[in-house]
């Protein structure tokens, strides 16, 4: 019997999900309320649809040529693959088998539940480190730091490769001090290929609004080139390539 889980959709993206074109599986339900998130639709697994690894499978088929020419793959994130790791695991390695690249977008809250099976079968992690410092990673998301960091830890330690994922948001996330131990403990990793700075947007402002919630960040601003370049610098100055 095919292993089950909830989905929430799938698209086709090129450059913004892992190498190359990608088949880009997002799957319902994060235990994360993330104040910038763009997915607020991808919160609850009971929002979701169910979906068979079979039917998913199919469904990758159909492209599988067009995202391999393009030297892509395909990409698991969410809402948060980790929620439903026996389905995320083996969606990974169905994929893995016939071929096919595999990265998993995650936040790291729920690293623990990740198997080594589960990682041997990913050929990439995107891992979303929020914050830096305790308290504004707990105001920010309504989770801890700890278990993100421990997964990086463990990912360096069985050697999967790494993408760290930061999300800009001012006066959020761009405390200098904040950043540069950030910076220094991905430096510390020997698994880690690049750091996305990614400049906090409010694309997903109009899904607040279909969903009847608040945008928490409605009235931010969003960061400017030259606080964005002074981000990636800090990591850069750790000997980090930053983007």
């Amino acid at each position: 019997m095919s292993t089950t889980g909830r989905i929430h959709s799938w698209d086709l993206s090129t450059g913004v999900d892992g190498p190359g074109t990608r088949f880009v599986l997002f799957t319902s339900g994060c235990p994360l309320r993330c104040l910038y998130c763009a997915n607020p639709d991808t919160w609850h697994m009971r929002d979701g649809r169910e979906a068979t690894v079979d039917g998913v499978m199919a469904e990758i088929d159909k492209y599988r040529a067009f995202v391999t020419t393009a030297g892509g793959g395909v990409t698991l994130t969410g809402g948060e693959p980790l929620l439903q790791p026996a389905f995320t695991g083996e969606v990974l390695r169905r994929c893995k088998e016939t071929g096919l690249h595999t990265a998993l977008d995650t936040s790291g809250f729920l690293g623990a539940r990740a198997t080594d099976e589960l990682l041997a079968d990913t050929d990439l992690v995107m891992l979303d480190i929020k914050s830096f410092d305790i308290g504004t990673y707990r105001r920010l998301t309504g989770g801890e730091l700890a278990p993100t960091l421990s997964f990086a830890t463990r990912l360096d330690r069985l050697g999967v490769p790494v993408w760290i994922r930061y999300v800009l948001v001012p006066d959020w996330t761009d405390d200098p001090e904040a950043v540069d131990g950030l910076a220094g403990f991905v430096a510390g990793l020997g698994n880690v290929d690049r750091v996305d700075v990614l400049p906090f947007h409010k694309l997903g402002a109009h899904k607040y609004e279909a969903l009847g919630i608040p945008f928490p960040l409605r009235d931010t601003p969003v960061p400017g080139p030259d606080l964005t370049e002074r981000v990636r610098e800090q990591f850069r100055e750790h000997g980090l390539r930053a983007f």
